[in-house]
């Protein structure tokens, strides 16, 4: 009976949701930022950076759609610009010094590839990251 046991347990857990899904949460199939610390800027001095990312755990993960929203205070100078293909890129010619916390925000969505099937389900599809950037 206690050979049995473990078989008996993963069909009682896939009863009661979907193979994919399970095994997709098992393996942490889910939208990951890359953590890094945002390099150095000087004011009147060209600034650039990019934050990517990734579902981790997915070979195919550029067929998902990224959408970024960042929060926080940027100097006067900066910009912030979305590429839906896995960055947020900010930069331009900052014209104040300081300490910027920014917080950076992930959604991502599946949708239908050229052959009609759609993305497996993810564990979660959104997550966050927390930087600082520093102009001197």
């Amino acid at each position: 009976m206690k050979q049995y046991l473990p078989i008996i347990l993963l069909m009682f857990l896939f009863s009661f949701s979907s193979c994919d899904d399970t095994l997709d949460c098992i393996i942490n199939v889910r939208p990951e930022i890359r953590t890094k610390t945002l390099a150095l800027g000087f004011v009147d001095e060209y600034y650039s950076e990019a934050i990517t990312a990734e579902i981790k755990n997915e070979v195919n993960d550029n067929d998902y759609d990224y959408y970024f929203d960042v929060v926080g205070r940027l100097p006067e100078g900066i910009e912030v610009f979305y590429n839906r293909r896995r960055e947020v890129v900010f930069k331009g010619i900052p014209k104040e010094a300081g300490r910027f916390r920014l917080e950076v925000y992930l959604e991502v969505t599946s949708h239908y590839d050229e052959g009609g099937r759609i993305n497996g389900p993810l564990c979660s599809d959104n997550t966050s990251e927390s930087y600082v950037l520093v102009i001197r």
